[in-house]
């Protein structure tokens, strides 16, 4: 894989979907956060479905602390994992209101430093909340780097190094969504991304 073919399936994906974002329904960095953090090991759409009903109640720091961790259990009782991620959620929340003011940092240090945020969950918020340019390199994502050799690599962290040195700049931002967007599209990444090389 060489650099005038990366650039040239990007583009192709690019022109393909014009507009790359998350499926997870949100208005503020906050409840994106939240949203991501429910979706590690779920469905998009089941994490929609559960924050529909969480976020008119709760959306805010403050309001899920006051709605507490059994509050939020019954609204999230559908997801996977629902008893570790509330109470990661409201141990986040009570944080966010001590050390950032009620709001999400924009670094990768300090989403880290949340509960229940690792360095994909920061990479998507750093992203999509805040425009910058990183990767969130996921097992989807890992598997559809190392199938179209776009950016091989051993674990996720070194497909997503790769991919931060050889995607083209001007797809950077949109990279993340574009890989996941195109592997959700494709019946068969190793076949038919081909096609579009």
């Amino acid at each position: 894989m060489n650099a005038d073919k990366r650039r040239q399936i990007f583009k192709r994906l690019a022109e393909a979907i014009p507009e790359p974002t998350t499926e997870l329904n949100y208005s503020t960095p906050f409840e994106l956060l939240v949203a991501v953090v429910l979706s590690a090991q779920a469905t998009d759409k089941s994490v929609n479905k559960a924050t529909a009903k969480l976020f008119p109640v709760a959306n805010t720091p403050q309001a899920l602390l006051e709605l507490g961790e059994e509050g939020l259990k019954a609204y999230v009782k559908t997801i996977g994992l629902f008893n570790s991620k509330a109470k990661n959620i409201i141990e986040l929340s009570r944080l966010l209101l001590e050390r950032h003011g009620g709001e999400v940092p924009n670094t990768r240090e300090a989403l880290e430093a949340l509960p229940g945020v690792g360095r994909k969950t920061a990479n998507v918020i750093l992203n999509t909340a805040f425009g910058q340019h990183t990767i969130a390199v996921d097992t989807h994502i890992f598997r559809v780097s190392n199938r179209t050799g776009i950016a091989p690599g051993k674990n996720v962290l070194e497909v997503e190094k790769k991919l931060g040195r050889h995607v083209p700049k001007e797809f950077k931002k949109d990279a993340h969504h574009l890989l996941i967007c195109m592997g959700a599209t494709l019946a068969s990444p190793a076949s038919r991304v081909a096609k579009v090389a």
